[in-house]
């Protein structure tokens, strides 16, 4: 049975922030959403409200690093890039200001639909120079975030999970490495963020089948270990399927093809994701199941790599989980 944490971030950022004055707690009137109320209400001298000003606050935040705080801004992920981009560009990212973007609501995490999922952002922080991207993918990665990002010199990009998460891991984030969660020679399954529960869902069915799977997880994206990568392709007979809560244009996908290609690998990639398309509203489980971002889809797309049909079953795979998606909040928590 997986243990769930119920709101890892909240006090994990507390513990960390909690004493140290150079760190700055920034908000853009989604306290509560992110986690960070009980920071403010116990801490205000650290905590600092921008309001719905995401624009403004990227510059602040450029300028309070470059006074030598620390700032965390949190909100949620889609307002983090698509409103400040300029002021991100050009306030924090150029100059290299250590301004740590706590970004929530990753991906299909929301049923808030267009308007709240972050699906396109690693595409966007890949392509910005001096950027550093971590991805939470369990509530032991989610307690160690604030650490890992404030080991970089310069800015990082954050994709943060919120509420009940599972524990999956136990030991925190190593900016620049990747876990290697089960050894195989037959497929190399690459995955980051909530994917990766889904790919652990299926490894076991697949297991009873008699398929050997190699399956990395990504907490680091940027910057990356292609040699590493390299390395376990080497050691796979079929080749590679990754799954990501990301368009497959410039995610997870994006960099183990660009790997393969820079490097002359041959074997067949597969890349599972948002296929060119917003997603639209619902809970979590249907999102993934709709969008083929769950362990069914992962199951038919190693079928699909292996020209092989193994018979599992949703009933063949590991229990999924259900959560309650809604906030007990306010409605502004989607």
């Amino acid at each position: 049975m997986v243990e769930m944490v119920n709101r890892p971030y909240a006090s994990a950022f507390e513990a960390y922030a909690a004493g140290n004055p150079d760190i700055l707690c920034l908000s853009a009137d989604l306290t509560s959403s992110c986690e960070v109320d009980g920071f403010r209400d116990r801490h205000p001298d650290q905590f600092l409200s921008l309001g719905m000003a995401e624009q403004n606050m990227m510059s602040f935040a450029g300028g309070l690093a470059l006074a030598g705080f620390r700032p965390f801004i949190h909100t949620f992920g889609v307002f983090m890039y698509r409103r400040p981009y300029d002021q991100l560009m050009a306030s924090v990212a150029y100059p290299r200001r250590k301004v740590r973007l706590m970004g929530f609501l990753p991906g299909v995490t929301t049923p808030g639909g267009m308007t709240h999922q972050s699906i396109e952002d690693i595409s966007v922080m890949r392509s910005i120079p001096n950027m550093t991207i971590l991805e939470t993918g369990d509530a032991t990665e989610v307690e160690s975030i604030c650490a890992a990002a404030d080991s970089i010199d310069g800015p990082v990009w954050c994709r943060v999970l919120r509420g009940a998460v599972p524990r999956l891991f136990d030991t925190p984030i190593k900016v620049g490495e990747m876990r290697e969660l089960s050894t195989g020679d037959d497929i190399l399954i690459v995955t980051s963020g909530i994917c990766t529960e889904e790919a652990m869902r299926a490894r076991a069915a697949f297991a009873r089948a008699g398929l050997s799977i190699r399956h990395l997880h990504l907490h680091t994206i940027k910057p990356f270990d292609a040699r590493a990568l390299l390395d376990h392709i080497g050691s796979v007979k079929h080749g590679v399927i990754t799954l990501e809560n990301h368009v497959t244009e410039g995610g997870v996908g994006s960099l183990v093809a660009e790997t393969m290609a820079d490097a002359g690998v041959g074997k067949r990639l597969i890349r599972l994701g948002l296929k060119d398309t917003y997603a639209h509203g619902g809970s979590r489980a249907y999102l993934m199941r709709y969008y083929g971002l769950d362990a069914l889809a992962l199951v038919r797309g190693i079928e699909d790599l292996m020209g092989q049909d193994f018979g599992i079953s949703e009933d063949d795979l590991s229990a999924a989980r259900v959560e309650d998606v809604h906030s007990l909040v306010k409605a502004e928590a989607l």
